[in-house]
């Protein structure tokens, strides 16, 4: 039940049903940003509804490429090829550090000045891990101190590179990968963990040939690429809140048909699976490169375990919800090797163990992570979701097995990937 911005969150005895999650964020946007330099006219159905997606069709709006809404709920996005058309305005990124980061690999090669901008959240993100890959391709870029937005691209031609991020991060991949499309000769990147692939993926499925060895992935420039029709898989890091929602009652029973199975994100079903959710999955297809399949997710016992390291990386957005759901646990949870969370939409480090707190948990708050007691009972509190998505669904799954109800101010944050979030959780939760 809302009022406002803020929604009230009542406990459940159970979840059991069936959601159909929307489509996957990561692989919305890099659809959308290959179609619009793709020769052509691109489909997607179940393009994903959230507005960090729906500020990357306006960027490409205003970039001169143009795209609507079918009746039928697709998105045609009509490709320009590789020259877009100089912007007359900033480009509106509002919370998406995703539409920034990976637009920004493509605004390198343009020949025009376009300049980035961001809401109060995203202002304050850091931007230079994408600034020194494409300084050194040749682009000239200007920002805030320490790198923050506005983020001005004077765009240009471009040179090879082999690039070692000293961070993993897929947006950084995608974002050196799409210029490297522009540049000239061989440009690779060279990862110091396995990060996401949907970038890579979603390159060949245009017709682009991207190699990959290990940890380091390769394209050639001046290649062209076509349009596709694609059906984006449900989101997994939006399943994740339904699939904890599920594991924190024995007996619950879920199913979510259509979601992305890509072996590069699936680490969170092993996961599940090892802190005692019994997980199947079925209908296995591939399409354009990316697994999908229907979860069917039954509760057992809650266990617990540890989180870090490599884990750390394949999970960084489904920690919060895993840490929300922690008191719950036999054994609690420990998470290392997260400090990439402090540079999120919001802290979700201090975010999530303030909002533990506030219901009643124990909980160790350290610079790259939490260390979470098990066997907890948490009570109803009001909760601030800090203008962060995945915080504000997070805490919606741990309200339902806290006593009494739970207020979560900033609630709409949640439609920064999942607009009807709360109204799915109400179907599933039984009371």
């Amino acid at each position: 039940m809302a009022a406002g911005s803020t929604v009230i969150v009542r406990p459940a005895r159970g979840v059991r049903g069936l959601v159909r999650i929307p489509g996957d964020k990561s692989i919305s946007h890099r659809y959308a940003m290959l179609a619009a330099i793709a020769e052509g006219t691109s489909r997607f159905h179940n393009f994903s509804a959230a507005r960090d997606c729906a500020s990357t069709l306006g960027c490409l709006r205003a970039l001169g490429c143009e795209w609507e809404r079918k009746e039928d709920g697709a998105i045609e996005v009509r490709g320009r090829g590789p020259r877009l058309s100089a912007p007359t305005e900033p480009l509106e990124c509002g919370n998406s550090g995703s539409t920034m980061r990976m637009l920004s690999g493509i605004l390198a090669a343009q020949p025009f000045t376009s300049e980035l901008v961001g809401d109060e959240s995203l202002s304050r993100r850091p931007m230079a891990r994408i600034m020194k890959p494409l300084s050194e391709m040749g682009a000239k870029l200007e920002a805030q101190e320490g790198g923050r937005p506005p983020l001005k691209i004077h765009g240009g031609s471009l040179k090879a590179i082999r690039y070692q991020p000293e961070v993993a991060s897929a947006q950084v991949k995608t974002c050196v990968l799409f210029a490297g499309f522009f540049a000239e000769g061989d440009t690779s990147v060279e990862e110091p963990i396995r990060t996401r692939d949907h970038g890579e993926l979603a390159l060949r499925a245009f017709g682009a040939q991207v190699e990959r060895s290990g940890n380091t992935a390769r394209i050639r420039g001046g290649q062209k690429l076509h349009a596709i029709e694609a059906h984006v898989p449900g989101d997994l890091s939006s399943a994740a809140f339904f699939l904890c929602a599920a594991a924190l009652f024995p007996g619950s029973e879920l199913t979510l048909p259509g979601i992305l199975m890509n072996p590069t994100r699936a680490r969170l079903l092993d996961i599940l699976i090892q802190m005692g959710l019994k997980i199947s999955v079925a209908q296995l297809e591939e399409h354009h490169g990316e697994l999908i399949g229907a979860i069917e997710a039954r509760g057992g016992t809650w266990k617990g375990g540890n989180i870090a390291g490599a884990d750390t990386a394949a999970l960084i957005d489904e920690i919060p919800v895993l840490a929300a759901a922690a008191p719950y646990t036999e054994n609690g949870l420990e998470v290392r090797d997260a400090k990439e969370l402090r540079v999120k939409e919001s802290d979700r480090i201090a975010a999530v163990a303030a909002n533990l707190r506030k219901m009643g948990a124990e909980i160790e708050e350290r610079p790259d992570g939490l260390r979470i007691p098990g066997r907890q009972q948490l009570h109803g509190a009001e909760l601030d979701s800090f203008g962060d998505h995945r915080i504000a669904m997070a805490f919606a799954v741990a309200a339902l097995r806290a006593e009494g109800e739970t207020s979560i101010r900033g609630a709409d944050a949640a439609g920064v990937s999942y607009p009807a979030f709360f109204e799915d959780l109400q179907t599933v939760a039984g009371r």
